[in-house]
């Protein structure tokens, strides 16, 4: 009677268990009554019942879930410990100098805290060892505008190629080296492919740090040479032999803080940031604004961005403390004072001049060369991106062809130097052009005659040759006039030195010809401007 009544409650139980959520299956069913059958027996455990401890033999193949969250990020970061220890005197080394300096931890586990709670969810997500979130702080002490002498940037340090390697975006809006989640997506694939190339965590970081192609070197030559190929086993530069025991050392600390007499910051185990999608191109100190944040602090959650101004069409979303997100939600679609956006982008239509292109956007000269970070001497080339005021007549935001490949490119700004020159015997305009490389045209414009003209021999026949910018910078603008002979075709040239203009040659010609006047000839008497001071 009883085993009657066990078979009805479970089947009224399945029946329940339907009527709330899916249908059971066929297995389930005859799972259960095989069960409730008389021939079906209980299995009780033999003896006491003991916890399972990480490590025994019955945790293997178990997965066993805590009652209670992690406290805070360092006690989760503890739980996913799962690379093994390496240990000597290279650790205790580090142990010991960080553990010195308790302002040095300070300031990077406060710098982490808007970071590593996205970090530790992206290596929980792909199942790895939570031990590199600690990463950063050997990097770059968690700070994502870092640089290093090789040009490594990042939180991650990313060199360029890698960078490129990755999908890291690096033109002019935006190096998503600096980008704290671009950056730390293709630190975790990179850090996943080196493991899966060497099999072994200690070996990936040292490839991480040294490049995989002198880490399988050096395995190469310790199997030929019949040793082991372990990480401590391999001879490597000093910066690569302390980097893991760097990382020892951090996670050894954060495993047991209180041993090394080191007080860390409490992290909340809750995301610090959210995502915003862009909908119209926006400054930058809007954009704090709109937030209600700090501008130090969009800038140390957006540090991809170092242009005054986001573009739409980035595809990029932007970073948000995590209740700021809304306020800035609200205040977007309440925002009626203006333009979103007070910059934009305007592609150069040819090669022209920092003064030329500063006229035509509408700003100073200065202001252009420090907005774009120009060099001085340098010629803006054809096709470039400029950043230039946006003015109220431009409705468009910046398209997204120019937001992907925006470039600014340069080329050397010509140099030249007015030289008095002897013509030989039979030489003409077009002789004297061809032996300099110039124009004929600009010749015969220089010394006011026509472009067929023959010169007497002797005459002094004045040309603007192309000299380098650091020897034309050797002559001031009260230089006094030199004298300089050099062998040229026709014979003896003598070329009198005059100020050096930063500009390209001259597009009109003196009044003047170099037999009825020997005095130099001034930028402004031939149609030029004068030349610029050196900065």
């Amino acid at each position: 009677m009883k085993r009657i009544l066990a078979a009805a409650m479970v089947a009224a139980s399945l029946f329940l268990a339907g009527c709330a959520s899916t249908p059971p299956d066929s297995k389930a069913i005859q799972a259960a009554a095989a069960a409730s059958s008389p021939s079906a027996a209980p299995v009780y455990p033999a003896g006491r019942l003991t916890p399972l401890v990480p490590g025994s033999q019955e945790w293997t193949g178990h997965s066993v879930v805590t009652l209670a969250p992690p406290v805070d990020m360092w006690d989760r970061i503890r739980r996913g410990f799962k690379m093994p220890d390496l240990d000597g005197d290279l650790v205790r080394d580090r142990e010991q100098w960080y553990a010195s300096r308790p302002d040095y931890i300070q300031r990077m586990t406060e710098r982490s805290s808007k970071y590593i709670f996205h970090i530790v969810e992206e290596l929980e997500r792909r199942g790895m060892p939570t031990e590199l979130a600690l990463l950063p702080y050997i990097e770059s002490a968690f700070n994502p505008q870092a640089v290093s002498s090789a040009r490594a940037t990042g939180m991650w340090q990313f060199m360029p190629a890698t960078g490129n390697d990755y999908d890291l975006k690096q033109n002019l809006f935006r190096d998503d080296r600096r980008d704290v989640v671009a950056s730390t997506r293709a630190a975790l694939d990179y850090l996943q492919r080196l493991y899966t190339m060497f099999g072994d965590w200690q070996l990936a970081l040292a490839a991480y740090n040294w490049g995989e192609g002198n880490v399988g070197r050096a395995i190469a030559r310790n199997q030929k040479a019949g040793l082991p190929t372990g990480y401590a086993d391999l001879k490597m530069p000093d910066e690569t032999r302390y980097y893991v025991p760097k990382l020892q050392a951090v996670k050894n600390i954060v495993a047991n803080p209180q041993q090394f007499g080191v007080d860390l910051p409490f992290i909340a185990n809750h995301p610090y940031f959210q995502t915003v999608e862009l909908t119209r191109d926006l400054d930058v100190e809007l954009a704090a604004k709109l937030a209600d944040v700090r501008l130090e602090d969009f800038r140390a959650l957006n540090p991809a961005a170092h242009k005054p101004v986001l573009l739409a069409a980035s595809g990029t979303p932007i970073l948000l403390p995590w209740d700021n997100a809304a306020v800035f939600k609200r205040n977007f679609q309440a925002y009626s004072q203006g333009q979103y956006a007070s910059w934009t982008a305007w592609t150069v239509p040819s090669t022209m001049t920092v003064a030329d292109a500063a006229q035509r956007a509408g700003m100073s000269e200065a202001d252009l060369r420090a907005m774009n970070n120009i060099p001085p001497r340098m010629l803006i080339k054809s096709g470039s991106t400029l950043i230039v005021p946006r003015t109220a007549r431009v409705k468009e935001d910046v398209a997204a062809v120019v937001a992907e490949t925006g470039h600014l490119s340069f080329e050397p700004e010509i140099v030249t130097r007015r030289t008095v020159v002897k013509a030989g015997r039979n030489d003409s305009v077009t002789s004297i052009a061809n032996r300099y490389k110039l124009n004929p045209a600009r010749v015969a414009q220089w010394n006011d005659v026509a472009a067929s003209h023959r010169f007497k021999r002797g005459f002094q026949v004045v040309v603007y040759l192309p000299v380098r910018a650091a020897a034309a910078e050797n002559v001031g603008s009260g230089a006094k006039h030199a004298v300089v002979t050099s062998k040229r075709g026709g014979g003896v040239a003598r070329a009198a030195v005059t100020p050096v203009s930063t500009r390209p040659a001259p597009r009109a010609a003196t009044r003047s010809t170099a037999a009825s006047s020997k005095k130099a000839v001034t930028p402004s008497q031939r149609g030029g401007s004068p030349a610029k001071k050196k900065r």
